[in-house]
């Protein structure tokens, strides 16, 4: 057989054929991702950092890569991180733990992705359950350990947008980049505060 009789994988499912971007382009989509946990970082300004920012951050992201495989659609992850943002505004002004009104709505995302899309539905939930349940655990702890363990959970999520970001799967390469930045950032200065005290 010569080279031109082989076949060429069929690309994965949610993959796109489009070429990867271009470096300015991705030191763009990092530095977004970098200036966001930035904003992260002091939206609790002027009280000390807590675990809920990177439990919340978490929260959103993997909400961000499961609504994605739930609808097939990379653009509806975009749309998730507005609409996350709203769900814990919500959840504050109600008065409700903003991890419980982030879970419910990925349980029903999960729900809903079971029925149309289990293949592409259930790593993306499986990835929530342990990024967000080892985020939301961390709630419990001291406040110095909860803050480390979270934010070496929110940097952990910087290797599944790394996956995804290599593969061009799931979401658009812009989000993974944007929310590697993010997750690294604000996972590793979570971290260096928690040891800091």
């Amino acid at each position: 057989m010569n080279r031109t009789d082989r076949t060429v994988p069929a690309p994965t499912e949610g993959a796109a054929t489009t070429a990867p971007p271009s470096i300015p382009f991705i030191v763009i989509a990092l530095v977004i991702g970098v200036a966001s946990g930035f904003g992260l970082l002091f939206s609790g300004y002027p009280d000390a950092l807590g675990t809920a920012v990177p439990m919340t951050a978490l929260g959103i992201a993997t909400l961000c890569y499961l609504a994605a495989a739930v609808t097939g659609r990379r653009w509806v992850a975009w749309l998730v991180v507005g609409v996350g943002t709203l769900l814990v505004f919500a959840a504050e002004l109600l008065d409700l733990p903003r991890w419980a009104v982030l879970a419910v709505t990925g349980v029903v995302l999960l729900v809903v992705g079971l029925v149309r899309r289990p293949r592409a539905t259930t790593p993306q939930a499986l990835a929530m359950v342990g990024f967000f349940g080892v985020a939301v655990a961390a709630l419990a702890l001291d406040p110095r350990l909860g803050l480390a363990l979270a934010g070496l959970a929110l940097a952990a999520h910087a290797g599944w947008d790394v996956v995804h970001y290599r593969r061009n799967a799931v979401v658009g390469r812009s989000l993974a980049l944007w929310c590697m930045g993010l997750d690294l950032f604000l996972g590793l200065v979570c971290v260096g505060i928690a040891i800091a005290g």
